[in-house]
């Protein structure tokens, strides 16, 4: 058998051989099947990242997704509470911290924290850094700009 291997006949048969076996497998792996697909990009940004933002929403138990603000209205003494990196902004109104115990909620915009009791100061972008941080409506309505998860009480 070796012979044969060494004779150029033998060669190129066994070339032959070995090129049939691996063309029936690239045919057979047929891409861009259900079993063997492409991902392309569009797909990515059209269809794939769509449901993974989806999903994001959903576990974070409601609110908008990361790029986008929501208008939030809270009636008087109505609380809003954000999840873990919620971020909002006071428009109309007035409205104050409640939090148990410090740092209330971070004022991104100068960089200080707001206690609990603190007055929110209008056009100010505060984040919640920690669970179970709020915000609750004075005595009017009170319209919020919100991006990220949260409930109201």
């Amino acid at each position: 058998m070796i012979q044969k291997l060494t004779h150029p006949l033998g060669r190129l048969l066994l070339l032959l051989v070995v090129s049939a076996l691996l063309m029936g497998a690239a045919i057979a792996a047929d891409p861009g099947s259900e079993g063997d697909p492409l991902v392309t990009l569009s797909y990515l940004n059209s269809v794939f990242l769509p449901k993974v933002e989806q999903l994001a929403r959903e576990q974070a138990g409601g609110g908008s997704s990361a790029g986008n603000f929501t208008l939030v209205e809270l009636a008087p003494g109505k609380k809003l509470t954000g999840t873990l990196g919620c971020e909002l902004l006071l428009r109309v109104g007035s409205a104050t911290c409640s939090a148990a115990s410090s740092p209330g909620l971070i004022d991104e915009t100068d960089g200080s924290v707001l206690e609990n009791g603190g007055a929110l100061q209008k056009n100010h972008l505060y984040m919640m850094t920690i669970e179970d941080r709020a915000v609750v409506a004075g005595g009017s309505t009170v319209k919020l700009m919100v991006r990220g998860g949260y409930t109201i009480q």
